[in-house]
């Protein structure tokens, strides 16, 4: 096969050489268009699993790089004067001009063709002679950018400034992360040890902290000098160096994100930082590179044809290039938003840190350095006011708002039913309830309950507007209360637009078949053509469900409900007046968000002023439309937290999307959990988490790196009541406690826990 390689850094060199290795007939020769010893990168960063991927593709070059690597185990955070050491990550670094020089040796004892200071104008041209092409020629790819209408290929400018450097001080015992406080802003560092005199050292900060240093105005220089004051203590008198002399004024740049729709072009496939970057914090770029080489070389070699091998290569390594971009996604927008967890201790700073891609869970932090994640665990504890001195993981510390605590930050979410009969629970729910307040969740959250009957979703929908609701709720709150040590909210609503529905085994949000109620909303939007067409309430509508809402709470109050929750999300009628898709208002009410917010927080002060002040309200949001600019976005419900904030609401529970049958929702593992993290600590507000969170390792990892305080399993509890007296059982937790009827069960599942870890820990 005749093969050119456009690029010859770590992808197009190791491409070269996996081929030959499986073949040396391939004429295969590799174009770069700079000199052998130039590099512009300092160390290139590797995990064991990596080395262990080189090793069975080519034991020699892998040898010959593996003398060469610097090896380390720990992270070390610099951070508020304190410095914080995690270990057992296991990584190994090699400078990038070394690691090029042992592959083009390499290569050239395998027979490829280098050339050097070679330009190639055309990669259409030189596919027409050729039977492969690989560009592998880096972010800013020529050969993209030629083809670009066939890869149809997507950049994305990032918000950091950075600037890659290096020092000959020390960091050889640890990764090092260094934040600085300067008076223009916080500056960090990566710094990293990669062969035994020089270390790289990134340093990186938001465009605004750069601008108001100026190094937009400064020469190469002056930027180093600058650099080397602000990190002057932890550099040992030691310089730091540039080596980017292909970049022009102070070499700072921002990373640029590249995805690309398709990756081959008939005889052309692009490799490594051509087809998909992923940025510097998570160290994956040189990783993912060398092991595409490794797979299209095998795909060329397996498959009947050139076309299949790239169709197989493609569909095959974008699936793991696309899970580390999203791991290296989640890292860069965790440091281009790190001024945002500036407040917290440097212990949960560091665990935020540690766990910033989402590759790293609770539990997988605790096989890598048990010790440093009991010291975090204890001091969470500690933090939560628990006085039981037992080292306990985070969803098991206490919680208080105003004059309720919670025993622990398990909630079972709100999870309509749709049994209820003419407005009043049933034995359903006082078994559906009671069961899994005994379960162990310390919160128990119920399902919106109605304000008025045409203010119910579905005809199966609870409510609290006649004295059966209130003596029928007070009966399972009376249960929840006699028999468990958890405590009960009621979430209390009005439907909107979406009322007068079928239940949700039925057609979900579909027009009841016959029997159909009127039905209000902000403004005359319907929520889907098949929906009826809600009125615009007037002033009168608005008195009246604001008082019905009041009423509502005084029942809840009577029921003894421990705290309410006013459902401000997911489209109902409050939710309508806080997003533009169905607030088309004119008067005081519609407009700016501002106005928007009137009415909900008219609610809630009629509420609050109703409610014992010494028992906590929450009001559950929908912090994203879904739908880009036209509706409610990520900043615009840290907006709408700040004003619930200052109205007085205790915690916002943070959900998001359906308000709209536009919302186009990216759904996955904690989706929703980012924006309780944006909303905690950019506002200081108490959160609740939700969406897709089922596994205790979420909820530990959500809590103790700061991202919520109490944490909602919706699915898992409808599954299993006592899921969170499990994970007690499971971790070897026997401070939870248990119904006393159930103790031979809680003790079997001890047993079995016992048992499952020592047979774990002997294999």
């Amino acid at each position: 096969m005749k093969i050119a390689c456009l690029g010859g850094g770590p992808a197009g060199l190791y491409f070269a050489i996996s081929m030959k290795r499986r073949d040396a007939g391939h004429d295969i020769t590799v174009y770069e268009r700079n000199r052998p010893g130039d590099t512009f990168g300092w160390g290139v960063v590797l995990s064991d699993e990596t080395l262990n991927n080189l090793a069975a593709n080519d034991a020699v070059s892998a040898e010959a790089i593996r003398e060469h690597f610097a090896y380390w185990d720990d992270i070390a955070v610099q951070y508020r004067g304190e410095r914080i050491v995690s270990s057992g990550h296991g990584f190994c670094g090699i400078g990038r001009k070394k690691l090029l020089n042992l592959l083009q040796w390499r290569a050239l004892e395998l027979g490829v063709t280098l050339r050097f200071e070679a330009e190639v104008a055309s990669a259409a041209e030189v596919a027409k002679t050729h039977d492969l092409i690989v560009a592998a020629d880096g972010l800013n790819s020529k050969v993209r950018g030629e083809l670009a209408q066939h890869f149809r290929p997507d950049l994305d400018l990032r918000q950091c400034k950075f600037v890659w450097l290096g020092t000959h001080q020390k960091f050889d015992d640890a990764f090092t992360f260094i934040f600085e406080e300067t008076q223009h802003g916080w500056v960090w560092a990566h710094a990293y040890q990669f062969d035994a005199d020089t270390a790289t050292f990134i340093v990186e900060c938001s465009e605004s902290t750069w601008t108001k240093f100026g190094f937009d105005a400064m020469s190469k220089e002056e930027s180093i000098a600058t650099c080397e004051r602000v990190f002057a203590k932890y550099l040992g008198g030691h310089g730091l160096m540039s080596n980017a002399r292909h970049l022009r004024g102070s070499g700072w740049i921002n990373f640029p994100r590249v995805l690309c729709e398709r990756w081959s072009h008939e005889n052309v496939v692009l490799m490594g930082d051509a087809a998909a970057t992923a940025h510097f914090s998570i160290g994956s770029g040189t990783k993912l590179a060398m092991e595409s080489a490794i797979a299209l070389a095998g795909d060329l070699h397996a498959e009947p044809s050139i076309a299949a091998a790239l169709a197989k290569y493609e569909a095959a390594r974008r699936s793991e290039v696309l899970r580390l971009q999203s791991a290296a996604r989640n890292s860069l927008e965790w440091f281009e938003h790190v001024e945002r967890y500036l407040h917290l201790d440097p212990v949960q700073f560091t665990y935020s840190l540690l766990t910033r891609s989402q590759r790293i869970s609770h539990e997988n932090l605790r096989l890598r350095d048990k010790a440093w994640v009991e010291g975090a665990e204890a001091w969470f504890q500690r933090r939560a006011g628990s006085n039981s001195g037992a080292v306990r993981r985070p969803m098991f510390a206490p919680f208080r708002l105003r004059d309720l605590t919670l025993k622990n930050r398990v909630v079972v979410s709100p999870m309509a039913q749709y049994k209820a009969v003419d407005g009043r629970p049933t034995d359903w729910h006082l078994v559906h309830y009671g069961e899994r307040a005994k379960g162990g969740a310390g919160l128990v959250v119920t399902e919106m309950t109605c304000v008025s009957p045409q203010g119910r979703i579905t005809p199966g929908c609870t409510g609290l507007y006649a004295p059966a609701h209130e003596a029928a709720w007070k009966r399972i709150v009376d249960f929840v209360h006699a028999e468990t040590d958890a405590k009960i909210c009621c979430q209390i609503g009005h439907s909107g637009a979406k009322g007068s529905t079928q239940l949700g085994w039925e057609e979900m949000d579909a027009p009841l078949r016959d029997g159909n109620w009127p039905v209000l909303a902000a403004s005359e939007v319907a929520w889907s053509p098949r929906n009826q067409v809600p009125k615009a309430m007037d002033r009168a509508d608005m008195d009246r469900v604001r008082d019905q809402f009041v009423a509502a709470a005084e029942m809840a109050e009577r029921a003894g409900f421990d705290m309410i929750e006013l459902h401000c999300a997911h489209g109902y009628l409050l939710s309508s007046f806080i997003t533009p898709l169905t607030n088309r208002r004119s008067d005081a009410y519609g407009g700016s968000l501002e106005n928007r917010m009137r009415y909900p927080l008219e609610v809630f002060r009629a509420v609050r002023a109703a409610w014992p002040s010494g028992r906590p309200i929450s009001v559950r949001i929908s912090a994203n439309d879904w739908v880009g600019d036209d509706g409610i976005a990520p900043e615009d419900a840290v907006a709408i937290a700040r004003l619930l904030q200052e109205a007085g609401v205790d915690i916002c529970n943070v959900s998001a999307g359906q308000t709209s049958i536009r919302a186009r929702p990216v759904y996955g593992r904690m989706f929703q959990t980012p924006f309780s993290d944006r909303i905690r600590n950019e506002t200081g507000m108490a959160t609740m988490a939700v969406g897709n969170i089922y596994e205790p390792d979420h909820v530990n990892s959500i809590l103790m790196a700061g991202r919520a305080d109490l944490v909602c399993l919706g699915r898992p509890h409808l599954a299993d009541p006592y899921w969170t007296l499990r994970v007690a059982a499971r971790f070897g937790d026997r401070q939870e406690a248990w119904p006393p009827p159930y103790y031979a069960g809680r003790d079997q599942l001890r047993r079995l826990a016992e048992s499952a870890e020592a047979t774990t820990t002997v294999a």
